[in-house]
């Protein structure tokens, strides 16, 4: 690959993770996660990421594919020390060639377990044998050391699936040889925009539509569903890191102008009750909670935040109905007409939390969060959410 500005859709790399203890559940793939997150900040398309087992014949099909169709396969675990560990044998067989000892990683490893008064062994020294074709990435944060490989157009990268020893080689090592490697692939910049009350569905299809059409290649939308919304991720790529921002805001501004109802804040890990927050500071209101069956949930969430006494007031778990009637001035009769899982007793104890603390906002929620308590009218589930505002 020739160095200078490369389009983003043209530079692809792949992710695989070698490990029965991914498979199985043992071990969470955090580093599949991080590794996509960090190669799109370079600027690569991540293709495809794998998790396989540690067996030698399929490490070597499935990086003889992943190189075969992409620029960069970066590629993490089976470099320990143990019998299953056999990463290195399989680029060796796949690549021809045979194992060396490293005597740099070698002399390294005998000096730190001399250091720590542990027993050398035959199978520590086989962490120092790497492929003959490999260029070594000396490990400081651990034993077993990176390689790194140019076969025909692709680069591969191995490096132990030890989280924190394959985050200090990508950004030590592997980082500087994809700049030398690709040179200034582009700048990539990212806008996240958090949406509420509507699901992806109607939000792509009947709100924004496909803006595709409408902005040039190197913009993308993606939609990210959470909880309660839709979080919209919006990229730009471009040779400027100015020029990426602009193609992002002007994506945004279009995204604006057809949902803006629906956005609540932006961020990537903004959360609806810091972006509430936010909202309440800016309008200068307060708010308080009146909560039956969730039992001080909401106040928990919203009181999580930093800065939150500025806004939140208090709350009062009314459980039963004598505090509904008691704290919140719910109507008595109107409990025994509607119940206490209804529309009315709901709104009123929003009026009333607001009243009694003294505030802008009042919120509440009354249901049948079961396992029993249900009826045919009202069975397990049934939910009301009241809202007060002066």
């Amino acid at each position: 690959m020739g160095k200078g500005i490369m389009n983003f859709k043209d530079m692809k790399v792949q992710i695989i993770s070698i490990g029965n203890e991914l498979l199985i559940g043992d071990t969470i793939n955090t580093n599949a996660s991080w590794l996509g997150a960090y190669m799109t900040s370079l600027g690569f398309e991540v293709t495809e990421v794998n998790t396989i087992s540690d067996k030698i014949e399929l490490i070597k099909s499935t990086l003889s594919r992943s190189m075969s169709d992409s620029d960069m396969v970066l590629c993490t675990g089976g470099l320990g020390p143990t019998h299953d560990d056999i990463t290195k044998a399989a680029v060796a067989e796949l690549f021809g060639v045979n194992l060396r000892t490293d005597k740099r990683v070698l002399d390294y490893i005998k000096k730190l377990f001399e250091t720590r008064n542990i027993p050398f062994s035959k199978s520590n020294s086989g962490q120092a044998e790497v492929p003959e074709n490999c260029e070594v990435l000396f490990n400081k944060m651990g034993t077993a050391p990176g390689m790194w490989f140019h076969e025909e157009d692709c680069y591969l990268a191995c490096m132990p699936g030890v989280p924190y020893e394959m985050k200090y080689l990508m950004e030590n090592h592997i980082s500087k040889k994809i700049q030398k490697a690709f040179g200034d692939i582009g700048f990539l910049h990212s806008r996240y925009l958090k949406t509420v009350g509507i699901g992806e569905s109607t939000l792509s299809d009947n709100i924004i539509g496909d803006v595709s059409s409408h902005f040039e290649n190197g913009v993308s939308l993606a939609y990210l569903p959470m909880p309660g919304g839709v979080t919209l991720r919006l990229n730009g790529m471009g040779k400027t890191l100015s020029e990426a921002e602009k193609s992002v805001n002007i994506l945004a501004e279009y995204i604006y102008s057809k949902a803006g109802k629906y956005i609540i804040g932006e961020g990537k890990e903004l959360t609806i009750s810091e972006a509430l927050g936010k909202i309440l500071i800016q309008q200068n209101k307060t708010i308080a909670t009146a909560e039956s069956c969730a039992g001080g949930m909401i106040a928990n969430e919203l009181t999580n935040i930093a800065g939150s006494s500025a806004y939140v007031m208090g709350g009062i778990v009314s459980y039963a109905n004598s505090v509904k009637v008691d704290q919140l001035g719910v109507s008595e009769k109107d409990l025994e007409n509607f119940g206490a899982v209804s529309q009315v007793v709901a709104l009123q104890m929003a009026k009333g939390v607001a009243k009694k603390l003294d505030t802008d906002i009042g919120i509440s929620t009354t249901g049948i969060a079961g396992p029993d308590g249900g009826t045919i009218e009202k069975p397990v589930g049934t939910f009301w959410m009241g809202f007060w505002s002066k």
